[in-house]
């Protein structure tokens, strides 16, 4: 993970103008977010800048949102004025929370881009509640468009960190064999295909 922590630091600076040319996919990923995290007890791995957590602390209970990135923990915190929302540097493998402590998890476009996604999940697994939420939004590369296969070629010559190359439907079956129900999923359209998941604990595990 260090090698994939020095490319987040180096870049979270610049981190919000990259993304700023999908607003129109987060717009819509925020619609599909807010109802999941209303009243809720929330936590995000993979925050980032913070850009999602920031958007829906309005609407939670508490958000608790985390990244392995000091730098862009560091940029998280920028403007943050909401009582509900905390930033902290947390590595997702190893999560400092009680068991069961959450309504809802979050990791956005992160299990793509890190070594060993199940363990991750297994961890989710364990601090999300019984009755709660996983919401993991993933670009899947192995749909790219030709344009999206010269941007994907050009972030890996970046040092870009990608392990996981799936289509959208070989995401939705590794969450499915991993123990989660997926309960709804879409593909938003961004400079990645981006598909949505929300998943439930599947029963019997």
């Amino acid at each position: 993970m260090e090698k994939s922590q020095t490319f987040w630091d180096k870049n979270a600076g610049r981190y919000d103008a990259f993304m700023r040319k999908d607003a129109a996919a987060y717009g819509q990923l925020y619609e599909l977010l807010r109802p999941v995290v209303r009243r809720k007890t929330v936590l995000e791995l993979a925050t980032g800048t913070g850009l999602i957590a920031k958007n829906l602390v309005s609407s939670a209970k508490h958000i608790e949102a985390t990244d392995a990135s000091p730098e862009m923990i560091a940029e998280a915190r920028r403007g943050n004025q909401s009582a509900k929302l905390h930033f902290s540097v947390q590595d997702m493998f190893h999560l400092p929370y009680a068991d069961k402590s959450f309504d809802v998890v979050i990791v956005a476009n992160a299990l793509h881009i890190v070594p060993e996604p199940q363990k991750a999940l297994s961890e989710i697994r364990r601090v999300l509640r019984d009755d709660g939420v996983l919401v993991a939004p993933t670009f899947t590369h192995a749909d790219n468009s030709l344009s999206g296969k010269v941007k994907a070629f050009f972030m890996k010559l970046a040092g870009f960190p990608l392990h996981s190359r799936w289509t959208s439907k070989e995401y939705l079956a590794f969450l499915r064999e991993n123990g989660w129900t997926v309960q709804k999923s879409t593909v938003l359209k961004a400079s990645f295909p981006l598909t949505y998941a929300e998943c439930a604990k599947a029963k019997g595990l």
